[in-house]
């Protein structure tokens, strides 16, 4: 069998632009009567597709390939499909836009890849006599209308079930077959299915479902009236005075229709992907009964890896709510939100929660995926794009005048180049995949150089700064108090010490030299620069000295002042959150750091507005983007950007699994452990484990009534720990469970 995407005979089947999606069907006639030893069936699409034979799914997949950057990488999906092969079986391949033909984008943006969606394959089948044959797609094939009169992404689907099948005449399509590689990213499947948690009439009279969980996928309804009537399905992530609160979906419909048979349905809308609690049902003969219709949880495939809790339910649901959130937006591609008409690949979101989403699941396949299209895409512009796959590229030349879009490098967004193969080298430590990575690494940095003012600061250009700080208006989000070339400067650093260590690594030794050389020319800068003698950072706004404190950039006396300043901003803001994006990951690991853990225990469990405990408070079960996407009277923030599934500010439970819980890496790939608990005012105990490459880890703590702390930790086989305690006292641990109790005095 091959290893890698043939398809060089195979032709793209296509039909006129104007059908939604259609089905392709050939008959697989067996060339021998030996037995069929092996069966592959690999196929790519222009949008998205589903193979059955006889019927039979060929795997438990949806909406395959993805998306990717499909200029340049198109996937091509293999299946063994041994089992489903037969003389006179009947292979059908459903196609859907998905991605390549979905009116992308945001506020009515509407970009698509290409006019025509169309499927290209090959079915090889190798029998026990060594005979190969291979059954490719060709005008041979048949083509007709689908059940599926229309399908997008953002608006939904219509599924017609009336529809009587209407032949189709085939073209062939040009694809580029440079373009196609074998796929290496996980699958997009069916995973948890929830049913409701109520039904009930709305203010209006609609007929409204509540999941309990904000999630996305999409539901599956069982309904049996009348042939020719409708039922429709609205969803929405939250409820504004008893409705369905849609506003916050922008452009997208989210919205799917089904035309009744006449017998018994089961409607499954495979061909979209909803965020959403709540819909509303119109349309469905008689009551809606709690087993006529069930949510369908679908992302990639994810091994789940850790876990936290600890004694303050609310910090648990915020836990909970971070990995529904990855669950959520880590559907073939980490995006922004999964619910508006956005849905992109946002690379500041993922440079900044990537080392939690490593904690939380295996997300090695899907983030190197991911990256390997960055670096394509950097490679195409010359700068990390702020989306990856890079969809803004596809607006039309006239419209870019229009919509002003900034292009250049940009801190915390371009750093996802940087910031994303560091979280991955410290999770899974596999030298190979940072290879592949280094160069996009590169890129980014190289496109920052030019930028650079004569004193060394990066000054110039386009940036987010720290993005949706509570203090910015609603529609001015870059209104941070944080001066942005302080967090720019600041992020550079970040980035060029670990394309440093990325060079040494490689063996790269001028590359070494070189982003040191930066990375100290920039630190230099920013302290002569940005830091007064008393200690004081430019704009004194609470993410300026996270970033600094823990990126780095001072110097001992420096940082301790910086800690004691931060401090102050805390204790001054009623230990409220100050900081959007950039700040938000790093300003508790920043107070850590410098001995202000009971200010960063109060900045966590604050639960008035702004804080991570506000939303819990609210009832989220999912990350919001704004610290006020539903504001205390319960209505929805007025802002024309409000998602109730946005994982960026999540990223402070990396602050829980690593800091209160205590399991770090001390190597790359957890091949040595650093296990340094740290206990705090406001909770009792924590405790936290990890599934590494090694093994199970597990570590956490407990306040006895009398004072004492009690820390327990388990290394798994054949490594070491560094056990560091309060105090700052060092023991190495072999593998096996380990107890350790101190009077809590006595740590500090």
């Amino acid at each position: 069998m091959s290893e890698t995407p043939m398809l060089d005979e195979s032709q793209l089947l296509t039909v006129d632009d104007d059908v939604n999606a259609f089905t392709l069907t050939t008959t697989i006639d067996l060339a021998t009567t030996a037995r069929v030893e092996r069966a592959t069936l690999r196929g790519t699409a222009h949008g998205v597709f589903e193979a059955r034979i006889d019927g039979r799914p060929v795997s438990a997949g949806v909406l395959a390939p993805g998306w990717s950057s499909y200029e340049r990488r198109l996937p091509v999906e293999a299946y063994d499909v041994t089992p489903l092969v037969r003389d006179g079986a009947e292979l059908e391949v459903l196609v859907g836009n998905g991605w390549w033909r979905g009116k992308l984008g945001f506020l009515g943006l509407d970009l698509d890849y290409g006019s025509q969606i169309g499927f290209i394959g090959e079915l090889e089948i190798t029998y026990s006599d060594g005979t190969v044959q291979w059954i490719r797609t060709n005008r041979d094939w048949t083509a007709q209308t689908s059940h599926f009169t229309q399908n997008t992404l953002y608006d939904g689907v219509r599924i017609d079930a009336t529809v009587v099948p209407q032949p189709l005449e085939i073209t062939v399509a040009d694809v580029d077959r440079d373009t196609l590689i074998l796929q290496e990213k996980p699958p997009i499947e069916r995973h948890e299915v929830i049913a409701p948690q109520r039904i009930w009439r709305s203010p209006s009279g609609a007929t409204l479902v509540d999941f309990g969980q904000n999630l996305v996928g999409w539901t599956r309804l069982t309904v049996n009236g009348r042939a020719g009537a409708e039922v429709v399905i609205r969803h929405a992530e939250v409820l504004e005075h008893g409705e369905l609160a849609t506003r916050p979906l922008r452009g997208a419909k989210a919205t799917d229709t089904y035309v009744l048979s006449g017998a018994d349905d089961v409607f499954e809308p495979t061909l979209t992907f909803h965020g959403f609690r709540y819909v509303e049902v119109t349309g469905y003969p008689g009551e809606l009964s709690i087993d006529a219709i069930e949510a369908v949880v679908v992302h990639s495939r994810m091994a789940r890896t850790g876990s936290f809790e600890c004694s303050d339910p609310r910090v648990n649901r915020l836990v909970e709510n971070s990995v529904w959130g990855q669950k959520g937006n880590f559907l073939d591609v980490p995006t922004d939100c999964p619910q508006r008409d956005e849905r992109l690949g946002w690379t500041g979101d993922i440079a900044v929660y990537a080392s939690t989403a490593c904690y939380q699941f295996d997300a090695s396949d899907l983030l190197h995926n991911w990256l390997l299209d960055l670096r394509v895409e950097a490679e195409h512009s010359g700068f990390v794009p702020f989306v990856v796959p890079n969809v803004l590229k596809l607006i039309p030349a006239e419209r870019r005048a229009t919509w002003n879009l900034p292009l250049g490098a940009t801190a915390v967004w371009g750093d996802a180049a940087a910031w994303v193969p560091e979280a991955l080298w410290w999770a899974y430590g596999d030298r190979d995949r940072l290879e592949a990575h280094y160069p996009g690494i590169v890129l980014h940095l190289e496109s920052i150089l030019p930028r650079l003012s004569a004193s060394g600061l990066w000054e110039s250009g386009f940036q987010f700064g720290d993005w949706l700080d509570p203090t910015a208006p609603p529609e001015e989000p870059m209104r941070a108090k944080a001066d942005a070339t302080v967090i720019a400067t600041a992020c550079l650093y970040r980035s060029a010490r670990f394309g440093a260590v990325a060079a040494e690594l490689l063996g790269r030794s001028d590359d070494r030299n070189r982003w040191n050389d930066l990375a100290e020319r920039t630190r230099e800068a920013f302290r002569e620069h940005y830091v007064s003698p008393e200690g004081r950072i430019r704009s004194d706004a609470q993410a300026v000295y996270a970033l600094a404190i823990h990126f780095g950039l001072l110097d001992d006396d420096e940082k301790a002042r910086a800690g004691e300043r931060l401090a102050e901003l805390v204790a001054e803001g009623d230990y409220r959150v100050a900081t959007g994006f950039a700040g938000t990951p790093y300003v508790v690991w920043a107070l850590t750091e410098t001995g202000h853990v009971d200010i960063a225990y109060r900045l966590l469990l604050q639960d008035e507005l702004p804080s991570w405990l506000y939303a819990v408070k609210m009832g989220a079960t999912t990350v919001w983007e704004r610290w006020d996407s539903l504001l205390p009277d319960g209505t929805v923030n007025p802002g024309e950007m409000t998602s109730f599934n946005h994982y960026a500010l999540g990223a402070v439970v990396d602050w829980l699994y690593k800091a209160v819980a205590g399991i770090r890496p001390a190597e790359p790939g957890y091949s040595r452990l650093r296990l340094q608990p740290t206990p705090g005012p406001g909770l009792d105990w924590a405790r936290g484990s990890l599934q590494t490459r090694h093994g199970l880890v597990e570590c956490g703590w407990r306040r006895g009534v009398t004072g004492e702390i009690t820390i327990e930790c388990t290394v798994p086989a054949g490594i070491e720990a560094d056990l560091i305690l309060p105090d700052g006292t060092t023991r190495v641990l072999a593998a096996g469970i380990h107890h350790t109790t101190h009077r809590e005095a006595a740590l500090r």
